[in-house]
């Protein structure tokens, strides 16, 4: 009898283990029509036991739930988006325990990319601080094929761009940008690069 209640026992501890999910949100950028989004989503159906997984192309937003006996990590699910082509803006996890796990932001809406013969215009932010940052960085960035129009603010430290999405993305963009020594939102420049800024373009990379 003891060892039919244990057995009955391990049996409910697997099961109970097995129901438990870990909630995944992400914010995806670059994705532009469900075709898109199919592609992201192959990316993720080899993942054991994925569920309830849904992406909303207009906002960017992705969302699916995994056996927390997966332990997938924030890295996982970032990597299985690169490897789709795209850019995972953000990324979070609610655990099965109740734990919060997060990097970058998953709240902010992630305007899809404009349509074969459209203009994307995208906004983000970019470090700097006077007019000779403004001029390096709106030259950097009309410097990449396809852009039409770059203008950087310099008191919001926003640059909006409008480019042609046939010829470049805007991660080259602010590939660019960092290569003469401005962080963006999408890439970082290289501390020599940055080191070799005028004193007045030095800005606080904290």
């Amino acid at each position: 009898m003891k060892n039919t209640f244990a057995f009955i026992a391990f049996i409910f501890v697997a099961l109970s283990a097995n129901t438990q999910t870990d909630a995944f949100t992400l914010r995806v950028e670059g994705l532009g029509c469900p075709f898109c989004a199919f592609g992201l989503e192959k990316k993720f159906q080899d993942v054991k036991g994925i569920k309830s997984l849904k992406i909303d192309v207009q906002t960017g937003k992705m969302t699916f739930n995994t056996p927390a006996a997966n332990n997938m990590t924030l890295a996982d699910a970032e990597t299985r988006v690169t490897k789709a082509g795209y850019t995972a803006k953000g990324v979070s996890v609610l655990r099965s325990d109740g734990k919060t796990e997060s990097m970058g932001d998953v709240n902010t809406t992630v305007a899809p990319v404009a349509m074969h013969g459209e203009t994307s215009k995208q906004t983000f932010k970019v470090s700097g601080n006077c007019e000779m940052c403004k001029t390096r960085i709106d030259k950097a960035a009309k410097s990449v094929e396809g852009v039409s129009k770059a203008d950087w603010d310099m008191d919001t430290k926003m640059l909006s761009v409008e480019f042609d999405p046939k010829k470049t993305k805007l991660a080259d963009i602010q590939t660019a940008i960092a290569k003469v020594g401005h962080d963006n939102d999408g890439a970082k420049a290289d501390a020599t690069v940055y080191d070799k800024l005028p004193g007045c373009c030095q800005y606080d990379r904290n």
